[in-house]
């Protein structure tokens, strides 16, 4: 799967990256459903540190479609909500 941290590149992340991915994003879009900013930019954080560590960065000169896009934790909610589709940033993926 390919991650876009939004502003900074895409990355490369491991099926285990995006399940660890996929319990953070819940709990974003629970903060974001009650207007917790606080918590919902510690699991934005969380996220990209995730994929700063654990993913590969995608070249430059490489074009990949991005299956994801994390965006950072400093938009306002409302910013951040118009990112954030149905069930959150990551899609259900079959067989994960």
């Amino acid at each position: 799967m390919i991650v876009r941290l939004l502003t900074e590149g895409q990355y490369r992340v491991s099926d285990e990256v995006v399940k660890r991915l996929d319990g953070l994003d819940d709990q974003a879009t629970a903060a974001l459903d009650r207007d917790d900013e606080a918590e919902l930019d510690r699991r934005l954080e969380e996220m990209w540190a995730l994929v700063e560590e654990q993913g590969e960065r995608v070249p430059e000169d490489e074009i990949a479609p991005s299956d994801v896009i994390i965006p950072p934790s400093d938009l306002t909610l409302e910013e951040t909500r118009q990112l954030f589709h149905g069930d959150g940033l990551i899609p259900d993926i079959p067989g994960l």
